[in-house]
């Protein structure tokens, strides 16, 4: 007697239901983005900066008698003040002074460059490169240099001028940035909550790293990008006043905007130094030469330090994901591609070590504490 075979229909309707319960799930996923795609952008920037100001806001709390509400009060007015309104001050004055800017692009071809000082051949490792660029400069006229930066200036035309008919919706967004950011102060623990209990279900056990991580990762690009980028822009800026470059301000607003793009501030201060020998102010030139050399150098070693002390993560992972995340997602992106890159690294990892047995994971761990703790003493005869 033959045995009853498995009807051949059931797998069918079960995948067909898995299929049908993915889809469905796919299109509440998309239509709810849909929904929420203009508050995307705010949602984004609201959670780095309370990510990044948490334990901040933590220690505020504890000084004010632990009253939440008075703690989030002052954190939004400080990101109104310290934040968002320098930002958009920033903006508008870019915006205000294209015109005016445009309208100097004429005179900037009949300008006499005088020869380069005898000195400045005489600076190591740079002077004998700048000295020659600055003398083809003076002998054909600004007109090839110009030729060179027309494709960027083009560029930065045409951002400047979308960013003034956009300016009221940037200024829309920073107040919903701003209240957003006043909710998840006041709701912190609670989202952190949900947000945990969602990771746990994607990764199991390594769900609190991976969430501890990326906040960690966010505080250390906050540090290391944001602080590097104020503390240039106000040496920088102090040394344009000093040294009498006129819209020292207009400078420092589209210095800011460098450095924050990783940039750096010598596209604002080389110009202003051959601005000035070009007057014939060869000693605050100088001086301000000196000094741009200082502020340009700074984020060599300030970023890495900060970075490093916010994010106990490969130094080269944050860059990548700072680059990178620049040149895919726009600003935002410095701090969403580390993000991103910790989470893949904690995950790739804990993945790894999973298959390690017992002994050997613990060897590697205790070898690779030997290393970072006394790697740099000398060994003993």
């Amino acid at each position: 007697m033959k045995p009853d075979l498995p009807q051949p229909d059931a797998p069918r309707q079960d995948i067909t239901r898995i299929l049908l319960a993915v889809l469905a799930v796919a299109l509440l996923i998309f239509a709810s983005l849909w929904v929420l795609q203009p508050f995307l952008g705010a949602t984004v920037w609201a959670t780095m900066v309370v990510v990044a100001t948490w334990p901040l806001m933590e220690s505020l709390q504890a000084r004010l008698w632990g009253r939440r509400g008075l703690a989030t009060g002052v954190m939004v007015l400080g990101l109104l003040l310290l934040l968002f309104v320098p930002l958009s001050i920033a903006l508008s004055t870019v915006v205000s002074h294209a015109d005016q800017v445009m309208s100097w692009a004429p005179k900037l071809l009949d300008a006499e460059i005088p020869e380069p000082p005898a000195w400045l051949a005489g600076l190591p490792v740079i002077g004998e490169n700048l000295a020659a660029f600055w003398h083809k400069v003076a002998q054909e006229g600004l007109s090839s240099l110009l030729a060179m930066i027309k494709p960027y200036v083009g560029s930065s035309l045409k951002w400047t001028a979308a960013q003034a008919g956009n300016l009221g919706m940037v200024g829309l967004q920073f107040l919903l940035t701003v209240a957003i950011a006043a909710i998840l102060y006041s709701e912190g623990e609670n989202a952190v909550q949900h947000v945990r209990r969602f990771v746990r279900r994607l990764a199991g056990e390594q769900g609190d790293a991976v969430v501890t991580l990326a906040g960690q990762a966010i505080r250390g690009v906050a540090l290391g990008i944001v602080v590097t980028a104020l503390v240039q822009t106000a040496l920088g800026g102090l040394g344009l006043w000093i040294s009498g470059v006129p819209f020292a301000g207009l400078l420092s607003a589209v210095m800011l905007m460098a450095c924050l793009a990783q940039i750096g501030p010598a596209l604002v201060l080389a110009p202003a130094v051959a601005w000035l020998y070009w007057s014939g102010d060869n000693g605050w030139a100088t001086v301000l030469l000196i000094w741009t050399l200082l502020v340009t150098t700074l984020d060599n070693f300030l970023r890495p330090w900060l970075i490093k002390k916010g994010a106990d993560l490969p130094l080269l992972l944050i860059f990548a994901g700072v680059i990178g995340g620049l040149l895919a997602f726009g600003l935002v992106g410095l701090f969403i591609g580390p993000v991103v890159l910790a989470v893949t690294y904690t995950l790739l990892e804990a993945w790894i070590n999973e298959g390690l047995p017992a002994k050997a994971q613990a060897l590697r761990e205790k070898t690779a504490a030997r290393q970072a703790s006394g790697g740099r003493r000398a060994p003993r005869n």
